[in-house]
């Protein structure tokens, strides 16, 4: 694949009804890796600091990390559902964050609105992956940060079952993970080669791509 054709075949599909409850349920049960992300994430961020998560489904990391510091944190996700779900949840933890809807490849926010800028396990489902890149770009401010963390396409089934093994997940869910892992979510997925060809076509003026388990960590400074 070329940079010229990173784009999906489809548009971008967002998670609604009962399918965003059901993945809203099986991520709670590994609620210790947003708490252990959340925390990571506030020992590198100045208080006031504007943060936004693209597609933070049903809110967890945001709402962990609003209770970590005095942060202006906004979620941006194309469901309706996600958005409506994880403000409800926001509230109830007590926590302040505005979610909102928006694509992540043509993000309602002015240029250089953020300090840090978080996409975890979502990317790959981005109709316009280039166009999402540009965008995170456009809305950080000079010097701001974006950290994604997203699966590898050459990630080995044992190496993704021993993952799906330590999300602490029922074993129903468990079961469910791994074959939609296998079926799905490993063929949409990007390799390392694919992801240095988009960023290059970015203004990002360093980025580092970090291998973690199964997938990545790319950090990347405007």
């Amino acid at each position: 694949m070329t940079t010229l054709t990173a784009r999906k075949p489809h548009a971008d599909r967002p998670i609604e009804g009962m399918m965003a409850k059901w993945y809203a349920a099986n991520t709670g049960e590994m609620m210790q890796q947003y708490v252990d992300l959340a925390a990571r994430i506030a020992r590198q961020l100045p208080e006031g600091s504007r943060v936004l998560e693209v597609a933070p489904g049903p809110g967890y990391f945001c709402i962990e990390l609003a209770k970590r510091g005095s942060y202006a944190i906004t979620g941006m996700d194309l469901s309706r559902t996600f958005v409506k779900m994880a403000a409800e949840k926001a509230a109830a933890a007590g926590a302040k964050v505005q979610f909102q809807e928006g694509s992540a490849s043509n993000m309602p926010f002015p240029k250089e609105s953020f300090d840090f800028l978080l996409c975890r396990a979502a990317f790959k489902n981005f109709a316009d992956p280039v166009g999402a890149l540009k965008e995170m770009c456009r809305v950080l401010k000079p010097g701001g940060r974006g950290l994604l963390i997203d699966l590898s396409r050459d990630a080995q089934p044992n190496e993704v079952s021993r993952a799906v093994d330590e999300m602490g997940l029922s074993p129903v869910n468990r079961l469910l993970t791994k074959l939609t892992f296998r079926t799905f979510l490993i063929r949409t997925a990007y390799t390392r080669g694919e992801f240095e060809q988009m960023l290059a076509q970015t203004e990002f003026r360093r980025v580092e791509i970090e291998e973690n388990g199964v997938g990545f960590e790319i950090w990347m400074t405007k």
